[in-house]
């Protein structure tokens, strides 16, 4: 399944080691927003990785939302494409 995980963590320290964490799960998307496909495997590992780590240094937030396969088949994106749906093909003009 596929997630966007985002963040709101003020602490320099903790925040550099969640985008390095997540790095190795996903696609940076925003500055603190990732998009990751997970197994359940790896989501549990992730959620548990981030979890000790959020409560170790015990600041900030971590946000997990679920996008269903039908959804992320809808996905559309201004800026750098990674997909453009085609029945938007025609229409879209990249300045």
């Amino acid at each position: 399944m596929k997630y966007v995980i985002s963040y709101d963590i003020a602490e320099d320290r903790t925040r550099t080691k969640l985008a390095k964490l997540l790095e190795g799960y996903g696609v940076r998307i925003q500055y603190s927003v990732f998009e990751c496909s997970l197994t359940d495997a790896r989501f549990k590992k992730l959620y548990g990785e981030i979890l000790k780590l959020i409560t170790e240094e015990r600041m900030g937030s971590v946000r997990f939302y679920p996008i269903c396969r039908n959804c992320t088949e809808k996905i559309v994106t201004i800026g750098k494409p990674l997909r453009v749906p085609a029945d938007l093909n025609s229409s879209i003009i990249v300045i």
